[in-house]
Protein backbone atom coordinates (compact mmCIF):
# COMPACT_ATOMS: atom_id res chain seq x y z
CA UNK A 1 0.00 0.00 0.00
CA UNK A 2 1.58 3.58 -1.22
CA UNK A 3 2.16 6.02 1.84
CA UNK A 4 -0.71 8.71 0.43
CA UNK A 5 -3.24 5.66 0.93
CA UNK A 6 -2.54 5.12 5.00
CA UNK A 7 -5.82 3.88 6.51
CA UNK A 8 -7.43 6.72 8.46
CA UNK A 9 -10.21 7.85 10.86
CA UNK A 10 -11.09 11.24 11.81
CA UNK A 11 -12.31 11.10 15.68
CA UNK A 12 -14.78 13.77 16.42
CA UNK A 13 -17.67 14.67 18.38
CA UNK A 14 -20.72 17.29 18.18
CA UNK A 15 -19.00 18.96 21.03
CA UNK A 16 -16.30 19.52 23.45
CA UNK A 17 -16.98 16.98 26.66
CA UNK A 18 -18.32 14.00 24.38
CA UNK A 19 -15.41 12.09 25.14
CA UNK A 20 -13.19 12.17 22.14
CA UNK A 21 -10.12 12.02 23.71
CA UNK A 22 -11.30 8.86 25.99
CA UNK A 23 -11.85 6.78 22.63
CA UNK A 24 -9.59 8.06 20.57
CA UNK A 25 -6.86 7.45 23.11
CA UNK A 26 -8.40 3.96 23.81
CA UNK A 27 -8.87 2.97 20.03
CA UNK A 28 -4.87 4.33 19.75
CA UNK A 29 -4.08 2.08 22.51
CA UNK A 30 -6.38 -0.75 20.83
CA UNK A 31 -5.11 -1.19 17.89
CA UNK A 32 -1.51 -0.66 19.32
CA UNK A 33 -2.07 -3.61 22.03
CA UNK A 34 -3.34 -5.61 18.77
CA UNK A 35 0.00 -5.18 17.23
CA UNK A 36 -0.34 -2.65 14.62
CA UNK A 37 1.81 0.56 13.99
CA UNK A 38 -0.49 3.53 15.06
CA UNK A 39 0.22 6.92 14.19
CA UNK A 40 -1.48 9.44 16.87
CA UNK A 41 -2.75 12.94 15.37
CA UNK A 42 -4.67 15.86 17.04
CA UNK A 43 -6.50 18.43 15.47
CA UNK A 44 -5.81 21.78 16.56
CA UNK A 45 -2.64 23.26 18.70
CA UNK A 46 -3.44 21.85 21.48
CA UNK A 47 -0.13 20.12 23.51
CA UNK A 48 -1.81 17.98 26.24
CA UNK A 49 -4.00 14.86 24.71
CA UNK A 50 -1.05 14.39 22.24
CA UNK A 51 1.23 13.28 24.77
CA UNK A 52 -1.45 10.68 26.06
CA UNK A 53 -1.54 9.69 22.21
CA UNK A 54 1.99 8.86 21.85
CA UNK A 55 1.35 6.78 25.80
CA UNK A 56 -1.10 4.87 23.72
CA UNK A 57 0.89 4.36 20.31
CA UNK A 58 4.76 4.82 21.30
CA UNK A 59 4.70 7.00 17.93
CA UNK A 60 4.70 11.19 18.67
CA UNK A 61 1.88 12.64 18.97
CA UNK A 62 1.44 14.98 16.14
CA UNK A 63 -0.73 18.38 15.36
CA UNK A 64 -2.86 19.56 12.54
CA UNK A 65 -3.41 22.72 12.58
CA UNK A 66 -4.74 24.16 9.37
CA UNK A 67 -4.62 27.92 11.15
CA UNK A 68 -0.99 27.75 12.19
CA UNK A 69 0.31 26.16 9.63
CA UNK A 70 -1.99 26.47 6.44
CA UNK A 71 -4.13 24.26 4.87
CA UNK A 72 -2.00 23.24 2.22
CA UNK A 73 0.98 21.76 5.00
CA UNK A 74 -1.62 19.65 6.55
CA UNK A 75 -1.85 16.40 4.17
CA UNK A 76 2.09 16.62 3.18
CA UNK A 77 2.34 17.00 7.70
CA UNK A 78 0.20 14.12 8.03
CA UNK A 79 2.27 12.13 5.63
CA UNK A 80 5.31 12.80 7.33
CA UNK A 81 3.70 11.83 11.07
CA UNK A 82 2.24 8.85 9.49
CA UNK A 83 5.12 7.42 7.75
CA UNK A 84 5.19 3.38 8.02
CA UNK A 85 1.94 3.22 9.79
CA UNK A 86 -0.57 0.96 9.42
CA UNK A 87 -3.07 2.84 10.75
CA UNK A 88 -3.61 7.01 11.61
CA UNK A 89 -6.17 8.17 14.07
CA UNK A 90 -6.65 11.88 14.24
CA UNK A 91 -8.48 13.13 17.21
CA UNK A 92 -10.69 16.32 16.43
CA UNK A 93 -10.91 19.45 18.73
CA UNK A 94 -14.04 21.33 19.57
CA UNK A 95 -17.37 20.20 17.77
CA UNK A 96 -16.78 18.51 14.11
CA UNK A 97 -17.64 22.38 12.80
CA UNK A 98 -15.86 24.68 15.59
CA UNK A 99 -12.91 26.52 13.55
CA UNK A 100 -11.25 29.11 13.93
CA UNK A 101 -13.54 32.48 14.99
CA UNK A 102 -14.88 34.56 12.32
CA UNK A 103 -13.07 32.21 9.73
CA UNK A 104 -15.66 29.73 8.48
CA UNK A 105 -14.51 26.17 8.81
CA UNK A 106 -10.67 26.85 8.81
CA UNK A 107 -9.10 24.82 11.30
CA UNK A 108 -12.01 22.89 12.56
CA UNK A 109 -11.75 19.33 12.32
CA UNK A 110 -14.10 19.01 9.71
CA UNK A 111 -11.88 21.61 7.53
CA UNK A 112 -8.98 18.88 8.21
CA UNK A 113 -10.86 15.62 7.37
CA UNK A 114 -11.92 16.73 4.37
CA UNK A 115 -7.82 17.69 3.87
CA UNK A 116 -7.17 14.14 4.53
CA UNK A 117 -10.20 12.38 2.51
CA UNK A 118 -10.78 10.76 5.97
CA UNK A 119 -13.79 9.15 6.89
CA UNK A 120 -15.02 10.92 10.53
CA UNK A 121 -16.78 8.74 13.14
CA UNK A 122 -18.87 10.81 15.63
CA UNK A 123 -18.32 10.20 19.11
CA UNK A 124 -21.58 11.20 21.00
CA UNK A 125 -22.69 11.59 24.69
CA UNK A 126 -25.77 9.55 24.86
CA UNK A 127 -26.00 9.70 28.34
CA UNK A 128 -29.46 12.21 28.56
CA UNK A 129 -30.90 11.00 25.22
CA UNK A 130 -32.61 8.14 23.58
CA UNK A 131 -34.67 8.58 20.25
CA UNK A 132 -32.85 12.27 19.69
CA UNK A 133 -29.95 10.39 19.13
CA UNK A 134 -30.49 9.86 15.81
CA UNK A 135 -31.62 13.59 15.25
CA UNK A 136 -28.13 14.76 15.82
CA UNK A 137 -26.52 12.49 13.82
CA UNK A 138 -28.47 12.65 11.40
CA UNK A 139 -27.76 16.65 11.45
CA UNK A 140 -24.17 16.06 12.11
CA UNK A 141 -24.08 13.88 8.78
CA UNK A 142 -26.48 16.26 6.69
CA UNK A 143 -24.61 19.56 7.42
CA UNK A 144 -21.31 19.38 4.58
CA UNK A 145 -21.80 17.11 1.87
CA UNK A 146 -18.32 16.94 1.33
CA UNK A 147 -17.36 15.76 5.16
CA UNK A 148 -18.22 11.68 5.53
CA UNK A 149 -19.32 10.75 8.37
CA UNK A 150 -19.41 7.24 8.29
CA UNK A 151 -19.91 5.71 12.12
CA UNK A 152 -20.86 6.49 15.23
CA UNK A 153 -19.51 5.35 18.90
CA UNK A 154 -22.35 5.90 21.42
CA UNK A 155 -20.37 6.90 24.77
CA UNK A 156 -21.89 7.19 28.27
CA UNK A 157 -24.59 4.54 27.65
CA UNK A 158 -26.34 4.15 31.10
CA UNK A 159 -27.58 0.17 30.59
CA UNK A 160 -28.48 -2.22 27.87
CA UNK A 161 -32.07 -1.51 27.53
CA UNK A 162 -30.43 2.45 26.75
CA UNK A 163 -28.31 1.27 24.86
CA UNK A 164 -31.25 -1.07 22.68
CA UNK A 165 -33.26 2.08 22.67
CA UNK A 166 -29.90 4.49 20.94
CA UNK A 167 -29.54 1.39 18.38
CA UNK A 168 -33.34 1.04 17.32
CA UNK A 169 -33.22 5.09 16.48
CA UNK A 170 -29.99 4.93 14.96
CA UNK A 171 -31.30 2.13 12.48
CA UNK A 172 -33.20 4.65 10.51
CA UNK A 173 -30.44 7.10 10.26
CA UNK A 174 -27.89 5.26 8.04
CA UNK A 175 -24.97 5.68 10.32
CA UNK A 176 -24.16 2.70 11.55
CA UNK A 177 -22.87 2.14 15.06
CA UNK A 178 -19.58 0.93 15.55
CA UNK A 179 -19.46 0.89 19.48
CA UNK A 180 -21.04 1.94 22.50
CA UNK A 181 -19.38 2.35 25.69
CA UNK A 182 -20.76 2.47 28.81
CA UNK A 183 -20.45 5.11 31.96
CA UNK A 184 -17.31 4.81 33.66
CA UNK A 185 -15.30 7.00 35.90
CA UNK A 186 -12.60 4.54 36.71
CA UNK A 187 -10.24 5.57 33.51
CA UNK A 188 -11.03 9.09 33.76
CA UNK A 189 -7.78 11.88 33.14
CA UNK A 190 -7.72 14.75 35.51
CA UNK A 191 -7.83 17.84 35.04
CA UNK A 192 -6.68 21.39 36.32
CA UNK A 193 -6.69 24.84 34.88
CA UNK A 194 -6.08 24.54 30.96
CA UNK A 195 -7.25 20.95 31.06
CA UNK A 196 -5.68 17.09 31.04
CA UNK A 197 -3.04 17.28 33.24
CA UNK A 198 -0.42 15.87 31.26
CA UNK A 199 1.62 12.52 30.81
CA UNK A 200 4.79 13.73 32.34
CA UNK A 201 3.01 14.59 35.34
CA UNK A 202 1.49 11.15 35.95
CA UNK A 203 3.01 8.76 33.75
CA UNK A 204 2.94 5.74 36.46
CA UNK A 205 -1.50 6.33 36.80
CA UNK A 206 -1.66 7.77 32.89
CA UNK A 207 -0.23 4.27 31.76
CA UNK A 208 -3.31 2.41 34.16
CA UNK A 209 -5.23 5.05 32.50
CA UNK A 210 -4.69 4.03 29.03
CA UNK A 211 -4.80 0.65 29.63
CA UNK A 212 -7.98 0.56 31.18
CA UNK A 213 -9.23 3.29 27.88
CA UNK A 214 -7.73 0.22 25.56
CA UNK A 215 -10.06 -2.54 27.59
CA UNK A 216 -13.22 -0.90 27.19
CA UNK A 217 -12.70 0.16 23.72
CA UNK A 218 -11.85 -3.27 22.77
CA UNK A 219 -14.95 -4.33 24.69
CA UNK A 220 -17.39 -2.07 23.40
CA UNK A 221 -16.60 -1.13 19.52
CA UNK A 222 -16.53 -2.88 17.00
CA UNK A 223 -12.65 -2.85 15.92
CA UNK A 224 -12.85 -4.76 12.47
CA UNK A 225 -15.44 -2.38 11.40
CA UNK A 226 -13.50 0.81 12.54
CA UNK A 227 -10.31 -1.14 10.69
CA UNK A 228 -12.31 -1.75 7.58
CA UNK A 229 -13.55 1.71 7.39
CA UNK A 230 -9.92 3.45 7.68
CA UNK A 231 -8.84 1.42 5.07
CA UNK A 232 -11.48 2.56 2.29
CA UNK A 233 -9.57 5.68 2.15
CA UNK A 234 -8.20 6.98 -1.60
CA UNK A 235 -4.44 7.79 -2.33
CA UNK A 236 -3.81 11.26 -1.33
CA UNK A 237 -1.37 12.80 -3.72
CA UNK A 238 0.53 15.37 -1.75
CA UNK A 239 4.49 14.57 -0.81
CA UNK A 240 5.45 13.98 2.75
CA UNK A 241 6.45 17.28 4.45
CA UNK A 242 10.41 17.45 4.38
CA UNK A 243 12.36 19.16 6.80
CA UNK A 244 15.20 18.88 5.07
CA UNK A 245 13.58 20.12 2.09
CA UNK A 246 12.18 23.11 3.88
CA UNK A 247 14.80 24.31 5.23
CA UNK A 248 17.04 24.08 1.82
CA UNK A 249 14.64 27.25 0.57
CA UNK A 250 14.36 28.77 3.88
CA UNK A 251 16.70 31.50 5.44
CA UNK A 252 19.23 30.28 7.49
CA UNK A 253 19.32 26.79 5.46
CA UNK A 254 21.67 24.61 7.15
CA UNK A 255 24.60 25.30 9.78
CA UNK A 256 28.22 24.14 8.44
CA UNK A 257 28.79 22.90 12.02
CA UNK A 258 26.27 21.33 14.73
CA UNK A 259 25.43 23.19 17.29
CA UNK A 260 24.62 22.02 20.56
CA UNK A 261 20.67 23.38 21.21
CA UNK A 262 19.46 22.17 24.46
CA UNK A 263 15.40 21.91 24.26
CA UNK A 264 14.00 21.93 27.91
CA UNK A 265 11.84 19.22 28.80
CA UNK A 266 10.26 17.50 32.08
CA UNK A 267 7.11 17.52 33.79
CA UNK A 268 7.15 22.06 33.98
CA UNK A 269 7.62 22.38 30.52
CA UNK A 270 5.94 19.79 28.29
CA UNK A 271 4.64 21.61 25.28
CA UNK A 272 6.24 21.47 21.87
CA UNK A 273 6.19 20.37 18.28
CA UNK A 274 8.25 16.73 17.33
CA UNK A 275 8.70 19.01 14.23
CA UNK A 276 10.60 21.50 16.00
CA UNK A 277 13.24 18.93 17.03
CA UNK A 278 13.25 17.64 13.45
CA UNK A 279 13.45 21.15 11.86
CA UNK A 280 16.62 21.79 14.39
CA UNK A 281 18.09 18.79 13.26
CA UNK A 282 17.65 19.58 10.18
CA UNK A 283 19.09 22.78 9.98
CA UNK A 284 22.52 21.11 11.09
CA UNK A 285 22.44 20.65 14.94
CA UNK A 286 22.88 18.60 17.57
CA UNK A 287 19.31 18.22 19.66
CA UNK A 288 19.73 17.00 23.45
CA UNK A 289 16.75 16.89 25.99
CA UNK A 290 17.40 18.23 29.58
CA UNK A 291 14.54 18.73 32.29
CA UNK A 292 14.77 22.04 34.20
CA UNK A 293 13.62 20.17 37.65
CA UNK A 294 16.33 18.05 37.75
CA UNK A 295 19.94 18.72 35.88
CA UNK A 296 21.86 21.33 37.25
CA UNK A 297 23.94 22.15 34.19
CA UNK A 298 22.79 22.61 30.60
CA UNK A 299 24.11 19.68 28.18
CA UNK A 300 27.92 19.95 27.77
CA UNK A 301 28.74 22.59 24.30
CA UNK A 302 25.36 23.94 24.95
CA UNK A 303 25.60 26.61 22.50
CA UNK A 304 22.05 27.28 21.82
CA UNK A 305 18.47 27.07 24.41
CA UNK A 306 14.96 26.34 23.35
CA UNK A 307 12.16 26.41 26.25
CA UNK A 308 8.93 25.68 25.28
CA UNK A 309 5.62 25.65 27.24
CA UNK A 310 4.02 24.10 30.20
CA UNK A 311 3.44 24.42 33.73
CA UNK A 312 6.17 25.96 35.44
CA UNK A 313 3.29 27.48 37.91
CA UNK A 314 2.97 23.93 39.55
CA UNK A 315 6.45 23.52 39.77
CA UNK A 316 7.88 27.04 40.57
CA UNK A 317 9.23 26.48 44.06
CA UNK A 318 11.21 23.51 42.54
CA UNK A 319 12.30 25.36 39.83
CA UNK A 320 13.36 28.43 42.01
CA UNK A 321 15.48 25.49 44.18
CA UNK A 322 17.51 24.62 41.17
CA UNK A 323 19.96 27.53 41.58
CA UNK A 324 22.95 26.17 39.38
CA UNK A 325 20.53 25.54 36.45
CA UNK A 326 18.95 28.99 36.66
CA UNK A 327 22.70 30.55 37.03
CA UNK A 328 23.46 28.66 33.49
CA UNK A 329 20.54 29.69 32.07
CA UNK A 330 21.33 33.27 32.54
CA UNK A 331 25.29 32.97 31.98
CA UNK A 332 24.12 31.42 28.20
CA UNK A 333 21.96 34.07 27.97
CA UNK A 334 24.23 36.85 29.11
CA UNK A 335 27.01 35.70 26.50
CA UNK A 336 24.63 35.95 23.49
CA UNK A 337 23.64 32.78 22.19
CA UNK A 338 20.30 32.55 20.96
CA UNK A 339 17.57 31.19 23.34
CA UNK A 340 14.27 30.51 22.23
CA UNK A 341 11.49 30.79 24.88
CA UNK A 342 7.90 30.26 24.32
CA UNK A 343 5.16 30.49 27.18
CA UNK A 344 6.73 28.42 30.21
CA UNK A 345 10.05 29.58 28.96
CA UNK A 346 8.93 33.10 28.92
CA UNK A 347 7.92 32.69 32.54
CA UNK A 348 10.97 30.66 33.55
CA UNK A 349 13.36 33.41 32.06
CA UNK A 350 11.40 36.02 34.17
CA UNK A 351 13.19 37.60 37.91
CA UNK A 352 10.32 35.42 39.43
CA UNK A 353 7.14 33.47 39.34
CA UNK A 354 4.69 33.66 41.96
CA UNK A 355 7.21 35.36 43.99
CA UNK A 356 9.39 32.32 43.47
CA UNK A 357 13.14 33.45 42.05
CA UNK A 358 13.68 32.64 38.48
CA UNK A 359 16.57 32.95 35.95
CA UNK A 360 16.73 36.42 36.04
CA UNK A 361 16.97 36.96 32.22
CA UNK A 362 14.29 39.21 31.62
CA UNK A 363 13.69 42.66 33.43
CA UNK A 364 10.10 41.05 34.51
CA UNK A 365 7.63 39.54 37.42
CA UNK A 366 5.75 36.81 36.31
CA UNK A 367 2.07 35.19 38.05
CA UNK A 368 -0.49 33.46 38.40
CA UNK A 369 -4.39 34.76 37.70
CA UNK A 370 -7.61 34.05 37.10
CA UNK A 371 -8.03 35.61 33.98
CA UNK A 372 -7.80 33.21 31.04
CA UNK A 373 -5.77 34.19 27.69
CA UNK A 374 -6.46 31.87 24.73
CA UNK A 375 -7.04 32.03 20.89
CA UNK A 376 -5.44 32.21 17.80
CA UNK A 377 -3.30 35.66 17.02
CA UNK A 378 -1.39 36.88 14.31
CA UNK A 379 2.14 38.60 14.65
CA UNK A 380 5.26 40.43 13.08
CA UNK A 381 8.73 40.88 14.39
CA UNK A 382 9.44 43.85 14.58
CA UNK A 383 13.76 43.72 14.38
CA UNK A 384 16.10 41.44 13.51
CA UNK A 385 16.77 38.91 16.42
CA UNK A 386 18.19 35.29 16.63
CA UNK A 387 14.69 33.68 16.27
CA UNK A 388 13.15 35.90 13.39
CA UNK A 389 14.75 38.68 10.79
CA UNK A 390 12.14 41.78 10.81
CA UNK A 391 9.07 41.49 8.83
CA UNK A 392 8.88 37.79 9.31
CA UNK A 393 4.77 37.01 9.67
CA UNK A 394 3.80 34.21 11.68
CA UNK A 395 0.41 32.71 13.33
CA UNK A 396 0.33 31.71 16.76
CA UNK A 397 -1.24 30.58 19.59
CA UNK A 398 -1.89 32.21 23.16
CA UNK A 399 -3.04 29.81 25.89
CA UNK A 400 -2.42 30.87 29.68
CA UNK A 401 -3.70 32.39 32.79
CA UNK A 402 -0.42 33.91 34.00
CA UNK A 403 0.71 37.46 33.69
CA UNK A 404 3.91 39.26 33.04
CA UNK A 405 4.53 42.61 34.38
CA UNK A 406 5.72 44.43 32.16
CA UNK A 407 4.37 42.33 29.16
CA UNK A 408 6.88 43.93 26.88
CA UNK A 409 10.31 44.54 26.61
CA UNK A 410 12.08 47.85 25.16
CA UNK A 411 12.68 45.73 21.98
CA UNK A 412 9.32 43.61 21.64
CA UNK A 413 9.85 40.38 19.89
CA UNK A 414 6.34 40.67 18.55
CA UNK A 415 3.50 43.43 16.99
CA UNK A 416 0.55 41.62 17.34
CA UNK A 417 -1.84 42.38 14.35
CA UNK A 418 -5.21 39.87 14.67
CA UNK A 419 -7.90 39.90 16.52
CA UNK A 420 -5.84 42.94 18.58
CA UNK A 421 -2.95 44.99 18.41
CA UNK A 422 -0.39 44.87 20.91
CA UNK A 423 3.32 44.58 21.16
CA UNK A 424 4.37 41.61 23.12
CA UNK A 425 7.39 39.76 24.51
CA UNK A 426 11.20 40.14 24.85
CA UNK A 427 14.03 40.38 22.44
CA UNK A 428 17.66 41.46 24.11
CA UNK A 429 20.90 40.06 22.73
CA UNK A 430 20.38 36.59 22.00
CA UNK A 431 17.17 35.81 23.72
CA UNK A 432 13.35 36.13 21.68
CA UNK A 433 10.71 35.66 24.80
CA UNK A 434 6.88 35.62 23.87
CA UNK A 435 3.65 33.89 25.08
CA UNK A 436 2.84 32.97 21.66
CA UNK A 437 3.26 29.58 20.41
CA UNK A 438 4.16 29.33 16.78
CA UNK A 439 4.29 26.26 14.79
CA UNK A 440 7.68 26.33 13.22
CA UNK A 441 6.78 24.16 10.38
CA UNK A 442 4.82 26.90 8.76
CA UNK A 443 8.10 28.74 8.73
CA UNK A 444 11.42 26.76 8.85
CA UNK A 445 13.49 29.88 8.81
CA UNK A 446 12.80 29.87 12.56
CA UNK A 447 14.57 26.76 13.32
CA UNK A 448 17.51 27.69 10.64
CA UNK A 449 18.13 31.05 12.02
CA UNK A 450 18.32 29.77 15.62
CA UNK A 451 20.27 26.90 14.16
CA UNK A 452 23.16 29.71 12.26
CA UNK A 453 23.00 31.88 14.99
CA UNK A 454 24.74 28.96 17.34
CA UNK A 455 26.85 27.97 14.87
CA UNK A 456 28.59 31.69 14.57
CA UNK A 457 28.63 32.23 18.13
CA UNK A 458 27.08 35.38 17.40
CA UNK A 459 23.96 37.28 17.23
CA UNK A 460 22.33 39.55 14.41
CA UNK A 461 20.01 41.96 16.30
CA UNK A 462 20.10 43.71 19.56
CA UNK A 463 22.63 43.64 21.97
CA UNK A 464 21.63 42.90 25.52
Amino acid sequence: MSGGAIPRLVIAAPSSGAGKTTVATGLMAAFAEAGLVVSPHKVGPDYIDPGYHSLATGRPGRNLDAYLCGPGRIAPLFLHGAAGADLALVEGVMGLFDGASGMGELSSTAHVAKLLRAPVVLVVDASSQSRSVAALVHGFASWDPEVRLAGVILNKVGSDRHEELLREAMDSSGVPVLGALRRDGRAGTPSRHLGLVPVAERRAEAVESVAELAARVRAGCDLEALLALARTVPELPDAPWDPAAELSVAEGGTAPERPLIAVAGGPAFTFSYAEHAELLAAAGAEVAAFDPLRDEQLPPGTRGLVIGGGFPEMYAPDLSANAPLRAAVAALAASGAPVSAECAGLLYLSRSLDGKPMCGVLPAESRMTERLTLGYREAVALQDNALAAAGTRVRGHEFHRTALEPGAGADPAWGLTHPERRVEGFVSGGVHASYLHVHWAAEPSLAGRLVASAARGAVAGNSA
